[in-house]
């Protein structure tokens, strides 16, 4: 009797663990507001375009088998110059795709739902977020970088998917979730 008892058991188990999964993979779209459920897309590369003139800086994070393989790679082409603007424009990208998919595109499309924030421990540096969302807050696919005099430090670029906006520009409080978030080591000349 007891070896039937404990069949049955795990019989049970067994079919509320299936039962489980399926209610954590399946969503309503019955909600209360307009948010869609977050479907995480792979990011093998943020390119941070740096343009004034001829005077053209890449930042690029590479990762071409994702997180948990190989390390990704960092690339800064080259020095900022010192006392400059610069019109920056951020791209992300999933290179296992052929061609590759643009999910700059998507971020865009969802500009409500999204966010970047640049930190840099360089203190004589000011990123400003030119474009905003369908509500009228920053998005940070374009932007504009001052540099002031030479130094060294890092640039940190996340993304926060379904940040509280308004934020206070910060991605310390903006809250949601960090889609991605690399740091460069950049000079200033």
């Amino acid at each position: 009797m007891k070896n039937i008892k404990s069949k049955h058991s795990i019989k049970l188990l067994a079919l509320l663990f299936v039962s489980s999964l399926a209610f954590v993979g399946c969503s309503s779209d019955d909600d209360d507001h307009d948010d869609h459920d977050h479907e995480e897309e792979l990011i093998t590369t943020v390119r941070y375009t740096l343009t004034n003139g001829t005077d053209v800086v890449t930042l690029e994070f590479q990762d071409l088998d994702g997180e948990g393989g190989a390390d990704g790679t960092y690339d800064v082409s080259g020095p900022l110059t010192a006392n400059t603007t610069y019109v920056g424009e951020i791209q992300l990208l999933n290179e296992t795709e052929n061609p590759a998919d643009n999910i700059t595109l998507e971020v865009e499309d969802e500009g409500d739902e999204h966010e970047f924030f640049y930190t840099t421990s360089i203190s004589d540096i000011t990123i400003s977020k030119d474009d905003l969302d369908v509500d009228g807050n920053p998005v940070g696919i374009e932007t504009t970088l001052v540099t002031g005099d030479a130094g060294a430090g890092s640039l940190t670029i996340e993304l926060i998917h379904e940040p509280t906006k308004p934020n206070d520009g910060t991605s310390a409080s903006a809250g949601g979730s960090t889609d991605v978030e690399v740091t460069f080591s950049i000079e200033v000349q």
